[in-house]
């Protein structure tokens, strides 16, 4: 294979598909050991979504606050 004029390259299909890389997938290049690594970028969570869920679970177990919970999870 090689790189075309402004710098481009083709993924082979079999690793398009194997990895899940479509048209709109986001990926990154990094150096590791003198070698050229390509891999998807991490999809960011979105986790405000999730805020509040929890709330009547922890009211049911007698905690006040998530911190609360997790302080007597550490055992603090």
């Amino acid at each position: 294979m090689k790189v075309g004029e402004r710098g481009q390259v083709t993924i082979p299909k079999e690793i398009r598909e194997q990895f899940g890389i479509t048209a709109e997938t986001e990926v990154e290049f990094r150096v590791e050991r003198h070698a050229i690594v390509l891999r998807k970028k991490p999809r960011k969570l979105n986790l405000e979504k999730w805020k509040g869920r929890c709330r009547r679970s922890f009211a049911e177990l007698g905690y006040s606050s998530v911190d609360k919970f997790m302080e007597d999870l550490r055992g603090r």
